[in-house]
């Protein structure tokens, strides 16, 4: 049994609440990309550039990425309507107290990772309940629309974000930047939260633990160490949902690092200078947009090959990217990265909301999650490694690597079956 179930949720949800759930995971991805730009420039404004504002990058990077196992099983034991309006409740606080810290005094930069971290966390718990809400309060039939709407919303937030965060903090400084975007937390969390009401009266049950047996759980508490084990069990059996973390761990570890550092250098050494590297960072949002668009509203009838098509365009971007000599010639492959990424992440939710059984989907959506950001590190470790090479070694390699995981995924029966 689940927390709340799909079948009696969806029959009394109207638009009014599709609205208010994409209205509401539409400003916190539009907070996120604005917030993340606002921290970089208050580090650098309060410390010299360099090892403080990646310390407190990662002091926000790390607590997200080591709860986000835990925070999936917090999901499925509280219901992730719960844990979403709590987590974006939770972003209001933590907004709201560094915006009075950062208006009365100048904060200290421990003051300001110890916040950073909460936020972490916060995220942790937000996005595997924000993803495993979708299926609550949507229809199937919806859920690949919606999906391509909210997904897309981010892909804008990367798109403008930086530029207007930037234009912001110059207009009106960092404190009226901060309130604005503690305004739009506090909004996404209004609309978050009055979706627990909503699946309150269609007839949910209770916290999935208290009947987890009987789906699978083999009796484990959802709170209990054995509750994590049982959904990386399901992970691992579920070949498609193995395939489909597996390749989007590698992804991430293959194209993150090299399409940032890479193609910094790149933009030095053959686009005519680091100005370069922001037109091709807005061309993969763009094409991220389109592909999330594209996705969302003509959803493919054979999903399993339009993964493989999804994991092939960005593998090729990859290797296009070590033979481009122009800044237009690069910003096209690249856009054709952003496609296959904006065109995948859709797919793979999609497919993975309808089926993951709903007591163990914030699970196996934090693993989602942890494989999406989880990676950075090591890519830009990889990308560094391989830059003494030379960009077309770094891009061919990292590409190859792509192309061989779209030819994996292509040899499995069980991925090209789906629909």
């Amino acid at each position: 049994m689940t927390t709340e179930p799909s079948a009696p949720a969806r029959a009394p949800l109207g638009d009014p609440q599709l609205r208010r759930l994409i209205a509401g995971q539409t400003l916190a991805a539009v907070v996120d990309a604005l917030f993340i730009v606002w921290l970089t420039l208050f580090v650098l404004k309060l410390s010299d550039p360099g090892l403080a504002t990646g310390l407190v990058l990662v002091a926000v990077a790390l607590p997200r990425a080591v709860l986000l196992p835990p925070a999936g099983v917090l999901v499925d034991r509280l219901g992730p309507a719960r844990v979403v309006a709590a987590a974006a409740w939770l972003r209001v606080a933590v907004l709201l107290s560094l915006g009075l810290l950062v208006a009365l005094a100048t904060p200290s930069l421990t003051t300001v990772a110890v916040l950073g971290g909460l936020l972490g966390a916060a995220d942790a718990a937000y996005f595997p309940a924000a993803l495993a809400l979708l299926p609550v309060v949507v229809p199937t039939a919806k859920l690949a629309r919606v999906n391509g709407l909210v997904q897309g919303a981010e892909s804008v937030g990367d798109l403008v974000g930086p530029a207007v965060a930037a234009g912001c903090i110059a207009a009106a400084g960092f404190t009226a930047t901060l309130g604005g975007i503690t305004a739009l937390a506090a909004l996404a969390a209004g609309a978050l939260g009055t979706l627990v009401r909503v699946v309150r009266r269609g007839g949910a049950a209770g916290p999935a633990g208290e009947a987890a047996g009987p789906d699978g759980d083999g009796g484990a508490r959802p709170g209990s160490g054995r509750a994590l084990v049982v959904g990386l069990a399901h992970a691992w059996r579920d070949p498609p949902v193995r395939g489909m973390l597996a390749a989007i761990g590698l992804i991430n570890i293959a194209v993150v690092g090299p399409v940032l550092v890479g193609g910094a250098v790149l933009a030095e050494q053959r686009l005519g200078g680091a100005g370069s590297l922001g037109v091709l960072l807005s061309g993969f949002g763009a094409g991220s947009l389109a592909g999330s668009l594209v996705a969302g509203w003509r959803p493919p009838a054979r999903r399993g090959w339009a993964l493989v098509g999804g994991v092939a365009a960005i593998g090729g971007g990859m290797v296009g990217l070590a033979a481009v000599g122009g800044v237009v010639a690069a910003t096209a492959v690249v856009s054709l990265i952003g496609l296959g990424s904006g065109f995948l992440g859709v797919v793979v939710v999609a497919t993975l909301q309808e089926r993951v059984p709903a007591h163990l989907l914030g699970r196996v959506l934090s693993l989602l999650v942890l494989a999406t950001v989880a990676f950075d590190p090591f890519s830009y470790v990889l990308a560094g490694a391989l830059l003494p090479a030379g960009t077309t070694t770094l891009f061919l390699l990292c590409g190859g690597a792509v192309l061989a995981c779209a030819g994996l995924v292509a040899t499995s029966p069980a991925i090209r079956a789906l629909r």
